[in-house]
């Protein structure tokens, strides 16, 4: 499942609240500013600080 591009236009990063794009694989999320992965699971994206993972 992947995320409809209306929705993506209209996301933000939790933290920064800046732009956010998906990633290659189309299972996250990535804020750059903030370095951050926020996970799609079940095609919703999980847009909590806590649960974001950081970018290597």
């Amino acid at each position: 499942m992947t995320i409809s591009k209306e929705l993506l236009e209209i996301l933000a990063c939790p933290k920064c609240k800046g732009e956010i794009i998906l990633n290659e694989g189309q299972d996250g999320l990535i804020c750059h500013p903030c370095k951050l992965l926020y996970e799609i699971r079940e095609g919703i994206p999980i847009m909590l600080i806590d649960e974001a993972k950081p970018l290597a």
